[in-house]
């Protein structure tokens, strides 16, 4: 009886510890979406009940595909060139179902899978470098912004990550800050209300599609099909070996050109899956289908209850409070047994890659860390190596 109620007590605590992974790890990734959201929601061009709901139901669709915590982020490149050149409801709309298309396209041909099982191993890791040094700096920016919050919060995290409380590190930042946040600013809830809002049905066209594929296509495609896919997924395989079948790159292909397609004429924003949320995710915690539950749960809420107004309650969350996450996450992604154990070759193929991914963007530094790549194994094709 006494083993029987042991091992009982030790599944509850298992439990407990997972659940609390998952609702820490469901927020985790705040400093990624948070910036393109409100940035984009700003500029007032952009239906905000869409958009949520758009995020909410890409993360419940996630939850029930894949099981992981595999996280739903804006697509970058369309948030730079909406917010600098202030594109129209119709444009994105035009945006997220053209790049759906060709996604769907690529998968259904099984490129990705090719491209997958051709990338040589030290390119994969330092890719994984590179998306690492890319959290840390995009979270020095965040603290930077506000020091005072980000050093306390920087400080605060990683005294709970030393203490029983580590699995619920990552909501209590976010919830503490924002405790703080209403303490401090004039930024109210008092004047909120509930009501229903439903997503602005948006029509596009040629021009709007034309537009799209001149400007943005190209540059965003190639972003996503590395960041968002391809580097998804060897970080997934890494992480959860038993469903490499399961998030594969044809299947995190498929998801993100599908939902784009039939959410965009809803008003959501072009969406993709990201390696630096994954990353941050399972970093502080998130195992299972819950983190996406939660966070899509959430969005949904926040657009069908609360729609324009959600944007006031997203202005809570400090940006530098988060920040503190996007660091620690970022450097325990870079840092990698490779960079100790590698060969010369591969390890200048690493560095290469890494520096590369950070300084220009993923597209380019798999490029260049793949080239690096098939120049030394040519010109010292007996030296050690990983393939």
């Amino acid at each position: 009886m006494s083993y029987t109620r042991g091992v009982f007590q030790s599944f509850k605590s298992q439990s407990k510890h997972r659940y609390l992974g998952d609702l820490s790890g469901a927020f985790a990734d705040l400093g990624t979406f948070l910036p393109i959201v409100i940035g984009v929601l700003t500029l007032q061009k952009v239906d905000p009940t869409g958009l949520l709901i758009g995020f909410g139901l890409f993360a419940l669709v996630v939850a029930a595909v894949y099981r992981r915590p595999i996280p739903i982020q804006p697509m970058k490149v369309v948030a730079a060139i909406v917010i600098t050149q202030s594109l129209d409801a119709q444009t994105i709309a035009a945006t997220g179902f053209l790049l759906g298309f060709t996604v769907v396209l690529i998968s259904l041909f099984g490129v990705l899978d090719l491209l997958a099982r051709k990338i040589p191993t030290p390119v994969m890791t330092g890719i994984q470098l590179g998306v690492g040094l890319m959290l840390a700096w995009a979270g020095i920016g965040l603290v930077i912004t506000d020091p005072w919050t980000g050093i306390v919060s920087t400080g605060i995290l990683f005294l709970l990550l030393a203490t029983p409380l580590k699995p619920f590190a990552a909501v209590a930042i976010v919830i503490g800050a924002c405790l703080w946040s209403l303490s401090t600013t004039q930024n109210s809830l008092t004047d909120l209300s509930l009501a229903l809002h439903t997503p602005d049905w948006t029509t596009f066209g040629w021009p709007q599609l034309g537009l799209s594929a001149q400007t943005i296509l190209l540059p965003q495609l190639s972003l996503t099909l590395t960041n968002a896919i391809l580097a998804t997924a060897a970080i997934a395989g890494h992480y959860f070996p038993k469903d490499k079948q399961r998030i594969s790159p044809t299947r995190l292909g498929l998801t993100t050109g599908a939902m784009n397609m039939l959410l965009a004429p809803f008003g959501a924003f072009p969406m993709c899956h990201g390696a630096g949320g994954l990353v941050v995710q399972h970093r502080f915690g998130a195992r299972s289908w819950l983190a996406p539950v939660l966070f899509g749960i959430t969005m949904i809420t926040l657009g069908a209850l609360f729609g324009p107004q959600a944007l006031q309650i997203l202005l809570l969350i400090p940006l530098a409070a988060v920040g503190a996450l996007l660091i620690y996450a970022g450097l325990d992604l870079a840092w990698h047994k490779s960079l100790t154990s590698s060969p010369p070759l591969d390890l200048s193929v690493i560095l290469l890659t890494g520096i590369c991914c950070a300084t220009l963007n993923v597209a380019v530094g798999l490029l260049i860390g793949w080239g690096w790549f098939l120049l030394g194994r040519s010109l010292f094709p007996n030296k050690n190596r990983t393939e």
